[in-house]
């Protein structure tokens, strides 16, 4: 399976890295795996809805 880090992740959906860290950390992405300090997202993963905004859907 291909993965992205982090960075690629919030190039490719257009938001921060830090907001990746932090669907990563919570669990919102499917597939993502810690190897040491580094997040392996899948590259079929889907962004996760912003849950601060009402009725956003990605």
């Amino acid at each position: 399976m291909d993965y992205l880090t982090t960075k690629q992740a919030a190039e490719k959906w257009q938001i921060s890295d830090r907001r990746v860290l932090q669907y990563c950390n919570d669990g919102r992405i499917d597939g993502a795996e810690k190897m040491g300090n580094t997040w392996l997202i899948p590259k079929t993963a889907e962004k996760p809805s912003d849950r601060r905004r009402k009725g956003e859907k990605n």
